[in-house]
């Protein structure tokens, strides 16, 4: 077929005259249309020229990343939660983690293997697959959307947050915008089974809640890769601010400046009911 397109365009030149706008057209629809729609008050935004901190987009149907390819980490994730119906389906979980092309590093699942660290999900599965169906879940098992946690990082104490964001938040709120990404010290540790990939330090989680006409509502953890898994989760709570200098990336840049100092310098760990919800244990 490509072949039949490419003789068409040597046959016919004008036609190429006509794609390149409008792909073009197509380019700045995605830019400046879809992807603000992807993240809460815009894309998460690079606070320095450097490399480590680059990103380019890959975009899937309802979660957004910004990989970063030296690092062979996606640096940010952002996707959106309601409330799970009630008959929701519980999917089966995906026998397999998939290349993703966009990635444009060619890391394979086998980059993980016996490096001692699970292959942690960003966006989640079971929110994700719960509100947003098949497709959606195969798209979190792409590599793109993985970075190295240790197992009782990952299997534990993240996957308790995962749980109690997709079953207690989003219950208290219309919806609730998550960012989620790997924080790096200045280190550069490397997975002893795949140079491609960076070892992140701990992890970061904000939520921004939506209720009505109410202003927005902010919680943000770090999470370091070295816990048990038992600690409560207030024992994790950060500001927007301390992610934002950790991470080198500014979030919610599109909000009012009053509001977006407000929500990022706070600690509001009541409106999201956390103290009760604290010591929950994953059940799943």
């Amino acid at each position: 077929m490509a072949v039949n397109i490419v003789a068409l365009i040597v046959k016919k030149p004008k036609i190429l005259m006509l794609i390149i706008p409008l792909l073009v057209l197509g380019y700045l629809y995605e830019i400046f249309f879809i992807r603000p729609t992807m993240s809460y008050m815009g894309t998460p935004q690079a606070t320095s020229n450097s490399l480590s901190t680059w990103t380019h987009s890959v975009r899937n149907d309802d979660f957004a990343i910004g990989y970063n390819i030296l690092r062979g980490n996606p640096l940010w994730v952002s996707y959106r939660l309601t409330q799970i119906p009630k008959n929701a389906p519980r999917l089966k979980r995906p026998e397999s983690f998939k290349s993703d092309w966009r990635s444009f590093n060619g890391l394979v699942s086998d980059d993980y293997t016996h490096s001692g660290y699970d292959r942690g999900h960003m966006a989640p599965n079971y929110a994700i697959s719960t509100l947003y169906g098949k497709a959606s879940q195969e798209d979190t098992f792409l590599m793109s959307n993985i970075t190295p946690q240790k197992p009782n990082l990952n299997r534990k104490l993240w996957q308790r947050l995962e749980m109690v964001e997709a079953d207690y938040f989003a219950k208290i709120f219309d919806s609730v915008w998550v960012v989620t990404g790997p924080i790096f010290d200045q280190n550069i540790t490397r997975l002893k089974s795949s140079f491609k990939v960076q070892i992140p330090d701990s992890f970061f989680k904000i939520y921004i809640g939506l209720k009505g006409n109410q202003p927005p509502k902010a919680l943000a953890f770090i999470m370091p890769q070295n816990v048990t898994g038992h600690e409560p989760l207030t024992k994790y709570v950060a500001t927007v601010d301390e992610i934002e200098r950790q991470s080198g990336f500014d979030f919610f840049a599109m909000l009012d400046d009053g509001l977006e100092n407000a929500i990022e310098s706070s600690k509001d760990i009541e409106s999201w009911k956390l103290k009760s919800l604290a010591n929950i244990q994953s059940k799943y």
